[in-house]
């Protein structure tokens, strides 16, 4: 999609209100590590309540073997039926390498209307899915065929939904390759079926493509259907987070606490050694948290004295990083606002992090290091008060009473884990954030859909607002 940058015509852009905290001022050395936590809440201020369907386009690829075929047959067809008008969309199924199942003949993507989702249904009942024989060599194959098709659809939000039982992973040799070359070009939602896959590259998916994934044992039709309507609250999916730094900082570093684990890949901008750009993506209503690590050299800075050591601008929102460097001996003359805000962002993340090892460690048999990580984890998920992690661990280990909250973990099928690691590592439902709330405008008389507040016509039904 472009935009005219003439000033007649600008993208919508979502509200953002930043925050920068830091729980007190770093103590004066050659390797200081300054530590902020950058709280951003997002309204849909000025943009339509939903993203318009036509600036949306989905490939739908499914990876899963033949002998598995009911997980996908009657879910397939619903998602198709249940697709908005105008989203752009296209089926692959394998034969053996991955090919394209929808729309048929020489064009490579359908638009949904009535007829494209009946024609759409009928034809995936005949999805080619994988037999005995070659099939492709690991999700690498499904990436790199879907980043070609959405290579060809320049709309606002790109999207990979894969369902996979897994049958395909093995022999997996490129997928960091594949990862590297499609970067920023579109996301993905990852949904396993059945019982035969293995974590840790689906996770690599989500992370890499920032996007989640799923385990679904039953709903599978209405899983894809809610993830590909979220879609419509992107209103931008692509937003660098910029930090420029004076000269003493020597390393930058951006990991995106929530709504999903992520370590953002920056890159310092041609022409400005100082400013460094982490592109963030899929940016809708809520709340986002961040956690921004500077390492500089004090040597030559005063001490005790307040110092800007970066600038953060996300848009057209800026807000600096200031600290002081402490006196020797000497604690800080004052509480910073928000005292706890990056100490409790890192015990969120080492929480999820022992938690994931616990039971990646439960289901390879290694009893003593999945006790230990998983205790680690429940000491942390009590004084958090994080009790859904609690729940999973009780799932698989006794706990005992605080403070050593000690765990030991009991005889469990180690091929029922995969769904509790995936979720640990790809969607720690952390405490729902506090969430900005849209203003209010007006909605349509005649389908009451929601609009923007400077909105002529109704993006649903195209009548004039009255």
């Amino acid at each position: 999609m472009t935009y005219d940058r003439s000033g007649r015509s600008r993208p919508p852009q979502p509200g953002i209100r930043l925050r920068v905290e830091l729980d007190d001022d770093p103590q004066p050395h050659r390797n200081a590590k300054i530590e902020a936590h950058l709280r951003v809440d997002v309204s849909a201020d000025g943009v339509p309540g939903d993203l318009p369907a036509v600036q949306l386009a989905v490939v739908i690829a499914v990876d899963v073997a033949e002998s598995n075929r009911a997980a996908v047959r009657h879910a397939l067809p619903a998602v198709l039926r249940a697709l908005p008008d105008r989203i752009s969309f296209a089926v692959l199924g394998s034969g053996p390498e991955p090919v394209r199942c929808y729309p048929r003949g020489d064009a490579e993507w359908a638009v949904a209307d009535r007829d494209e989702r009946r024609r759409a249904a009928f034809v995936v009942g005949s999805l080619p899915l994988h037999r005995e024989g070659p099939r492709p060599a690991g999700y690498a194959a499904w990436v790199a065929a879907s980043r070609a098709l959405l290579a060809g659809r320049p709309v606002s939000v790109r999207h990979l939904v894969l369902i996979t039982d897994g049958s395909s992973a093995a022999g997996e040799t490129r997928l960091e390759e594949e990862l590297d070359a499609c970067a920023g070009q579109f996301s993905c939602h990852v949904f396993a079926v059945g019982s035969d896959w293995a974590p840790d590259p689906l996770l690599t998916l989500a992370e890499r493509l920032h996007g989640t994934a799923d385990f679904v044992d039953d709903g599978l039709g209405r899983a894809i259907t809610e993830a590909i309507h979220r879609l419509r609250r992107v209103h931008t999916p692509r937003l660098p987070i910029e930090v420029t730094v004076r000269p003493t900082v020597r390393e930058v570093s951006l990991n995106e606490r929530s709504p999903r684990p992520h370590q953002l890949g920056g890159r310092l901008l041609a022409g400005l050694p100082h400013r460094w750009s982490f592109p963030t993506h899929q940016w809708e209503q809520g709340r986002r948290d961040y956690l921004l690590t500077l390492v500089a050299d004090a040597d030559a800075d005063p001490l005790d004295t307040e110092l800007q050591f970066a600038m953060v601008s996300i848009g057209d929102v800026h807000e600096p990083v200031t600290a002081r460097w402490r006196l020797p001996g000497r604690l800080p003359p004052h509480a910073r606002a928000g005292t706890g805000s990056v100490r409790g962002l890192n015990d969120t993340a080492r929480m999820g992090n022992a938690l994931r090892r616990g039971l990646v460690a439960a289901e390879n048999g290694q009893r003593d290091v999945a006790e230990e990580c998983l205790g680690r984890a429940a000491r942390l998920a009590a004084r958090l008060g994080t009790h859904w992690v609690l729940d999973v661990i009780r799932t698989v280990a006794d706990i005992g009473d605080p403070p050593g909250m000690r765990v030991r973990l009991r005889d469990v099928d180690a091929g029922s884990l995969g769904p509790m690691i995936l979720r640990a590592g790809s969607r720690p439902d952390w405490p729902p954030p506090d969430t900005v709330a849209a203003r209010p405008g007006p909605r349509c008389v005649d389908c009451n859909a929601p609009a923007g507040s400077a909105a002529r016509f109704c993006i649903a039904c195209g009548k004039e607002l009255r």
